[in-house]
């Protein structure tokens, strides 16, 4: 995955990254978190009726020049262009997300990383209650600042979990087979068109920060610090600018 107008250090500018990189797991913790913190899960374009361009240099241009965040292909395809550059093994997986009440296609994008013979699972982009950190693709629990997550073999599936208010909650499913960026225009489509998409349905922005996560769905804003949850009644322009750096599409 390259673009032709994409450059490291502006990539690094874009989420405050400061220091040397390699190819280590350090790196590819602070590269994941960094960009968690800083460019917002967020489905404002979609929400103005349009799809979000496929094009690696568009990519570039909405999130290092204009500053926007987006979904899964835009997120994690910057995330990609990074990994090139600095020289990472790694390759994008479908997801399927299973915070839907029916079963679903692997329309979400992840991204599996390569060190040392170990496979970690990547995702800059699936927002709330998601990986803060790479995740080593095993059997178990982890802990990820104040969240814990869980991997299980199921059905030849991974399946991700995260506890969120004392239960376990599925977040999606995933083989390690490896797909090709071309594959995910059709669920780019998808995800941007089908009426009945958290996408289409909600206008939604989803930051990280240092001790937890904001989550802005239509005008309820959720902020969520060291375990402690505050709901808010804003509304949603202000907050989309004030809290995640956007101006609305």
């Amino acid at each position: 995955m390259r673009a032709s107008n994409f450059n490291l250090t502006d990539y690094l500018s874009r989420i405050g990254y400061e220091g040397s990189v390699d190819t280590t797991l350090v790196t590819l913790t602070r590269l994941v978190q960094k960009q968690l913190r800083t460019v917002p899960f967020e489905n404002t374009e979609v929400q103005a009726g349009r799809i979000p361009s496929m094009v690696p240099e568009e990519i570039v241009d909405k999130v290092l020049t204009r500053r926007r965040g987006g979904y899964c292909y835009e997120i994690n395809g910057i995330f990609s262009m990074a990994l090139s550059t600095i020289g990472f093994e790694w390759y994008y997986a479908g997801a399927r997300p299973m915070l839907y009440p029916e079963r679903r296609p692997r329309t979400h994008m992840i991204v599996i990383v390569r060190i040392g013979g170990r496979d970690y699972l990547c995702d800059t982009a699936f927002g709330g209650y998601a990986l803060r950190a790479p995740m080593m693709i095993e059997e178990g629990e982890v802990v990820q600042d104040d969240d814990r997550l869980r991997l299980a073999l199921i059905n030849g599936e991974y399946v991700l979990s995260s506890l969120v208010q004392d239960e376990w909650q599925c977040q999606y499913g995933f083989t390690l087979q490896p797909q090709e960026w071309i594959e995910f225009t059709l669920a780019n489509y998808f995800n941007a068109t089908h009426p009945d998409t958290i996408f289409t349905r909600k206008r939604l922005a989803i930051i990280q920060t240092a001790t937890g996560r904001k989550i802005l769905m239509e005008n309820e804003l959720k902020c969520i610090e060291e375990g402690n949850s505050v709901c808010l009644e804003v509304d949603y322009d202000t907050a989309l600018k004030e809290h995640f750096g956007l101006e609305p599409w």
